[in-house]
């Protein structure tokens, strides 16, 4: 019986076309969950005139969703690893397209709390296994790009929810833009049921799956014997995937990094989805341009995110990651010296679409660097941990934009976002395994950082 090497066929492969229809088919998961996620911060304007309320009482709201989506990053990890990733990530996507149908219902604040938190753990449980999944259908030299182009697809849909929400918000209203944002997600989800394959790299750990990792893996190109039995020599098994694993001397300060850099990261990001549409409306913008600022915030981040995967590839991730970093650190600074309102509306924006780009770029990326600090067989948990610790720099963000919006206006606002962008930037330099370049002469095979030192 001849034994094959998963792990060598895959990351000295190539990476053919039905491997970029299984990424782009990842990747749409995420646009959808980025959509969902974010559709709410152009809503609030609309439910404080509806409902009478001040911007504060919407708080409570964001941060449900926050800690849902903190508890579902950490829960969806395990699950990928235990069960498969596209368990986990078909299940996170029936789940939140199912709360955000039901988000038309509410009357009050206190329903939209419940809706948005059980939302929040789909949500959250879609990003780690969405990467960890994408991240081994390819080859180890595509893998950053592959992850990040999936992972960009968070402010993709983030721009869409701004776009849908300046265009159905003013006519149709806040109900039937829940009722397409919740439908969307279960039409995708019918579909991927039929053609979207587990991980090959999940599978070759599952003796009693051999026969479906042979089908796949002849789709992907790779001819095997019908008797073959399966290893990857590439990666490090662990015992069990679990949590501790994380915290072993050679994972331990990566994982402390990796914590610390997607919290200040994703507590910047949300800072800026939560709040950008009701600061511009407290600046006079009317609900429909300001709506549009979330477009551009996010869409800078597509932008962003595919430059900053070319220069991950060919520089490294320290390099390029920390320059993305001090270049959003820059465009918080002007924005938070700027006269925010219709005057200035170009600039503003212009502003938004720089910062907001780079902020994403720093934070996509996040995702592929995780994904390659972690092997196989604790990859989801490691992604999954790190994004549910950065969940809690999200819980934290409704809090702290509203009181920097009362403190000072955009410029209070603007600057708490420099320093929570500063102390990522920090974080980031710590983390000792990135993913090398092109250029370094490090060979970039599966594990060979995170092993290799």
């Amino acid at each position: 019986m001849k034994t094959v090497d998963v792990g060598s066929i895959l990351d000295d492969g190539q990476w053919g076309g039905y491997q970029k229809l299984l990424v782009f088919a990842t990747a749409l998961i995420i646009v959808l969950d980025g959509l969902d996620n974010q559709v709410f911060g152009g809503v609030i304007p609309v439910l404080m005139r509806e409902w009478h309320l001040p911007r504060t009482a919407f708080t409570p709201v964001l941060t449900s969703g926050m800690i849902g989506m903190m508890i579902g990053g950490a829960i969806g990890g395990v699950v990928g690893d235990k069960m498969g990733r596209r368990v986990a990530l078909l299940g996170s996507i029936l789940w939140f397209g199912l709360l955000t149908l039901l988000l038309p219902i509410s009357t009050t604040p206190a329903m939209l709390i419940g809706l948005r938190f059980l939302a929040g753990l789909g949500l959250g449980g879609a990003m780690p296994n969405a990467a960890a999944l994408s991240s081994e259908y390819v080859p180890t030299r595509h893998r950053p790009f592959a992850v990040t182009l999936t992972i960009m697809c968070i402010p993709f849909g983030g721009s869409l929810a701004g776009f849908v929400g300046g265009e159905v918000l003013p006519r149709w209203g806040w109900h039937t833009l829940f009722y397409l944002c919740g439908t969307a997600p279960l039409v995708l989800a019918v579909i991927l049921l039929k053609v979207l394959p587990e991980s090959p790299r999940f599978l070759a750990r599952q003796h009693e799956r051999w026969n479906e990792l042979r089908a796949l893996l002849g789709r992907l190109g790779h001819v095997v014997p019908d008797d073959a039995s399966f290893a990857d020599t590439r990666e490090k098994a662990v015992a069990q995937a679990s949590v501790k694993e994380l915290f072993v001397p050679e994972y331990l300060r990566d994982t402390l990094a990796l914590c610390g850099s997607f919290f200040f990261c994703l507590l910047s990001v949300y800072m800026g989805t939560n709040w950008v549409p009701s600061m511009l409306t407290a600046a006079k913008f009317n609900v429909g341009t300001a709506s549009y600022g979330l477009t551009a915030f996010n869409f800078g981040g597509v932008v962003g995110a595919v430059l900053g995967a070319a220069l991950i590839v060919r520089l490294g991730s320290r390099v390029s990651m920390l320059t993305m970093a001090a270049g959003a650190i820059a465009g918080t600074v002007i924005l938070a010296a700027m006269a925010i309102g219709p005057q200035n509306t170009f600039a503003v924006f212009a502003m938004l679409a720089w910062t907001g780009g780079l902020i994403n770029a720093v934070q996509t990326t996040m995702y592929a660097l995780a994904a390659h600090v972690y092997p196989t067989s604790v990859r989801a948990t490691g992604v999954g941990t790190a994004v549910a610790f950065g969940r809690i720099g999200g819980v934290v963000s409704p809090t702290l934009g509203s009181w920097a919006l009362a403190a000072g206006g955009a410029s209070e606002y603007f600057t708490v976002i420099a320093c929570t962008m500063t102390l990522a930037f920090v974080a980031l330099a710590l983390v000792r395994h990135h993913v090398p370049g092109r250029s370094s002469g490090v060979p970039v095979t599966a594990r060979a950082v995170a092993t290799a030192h």
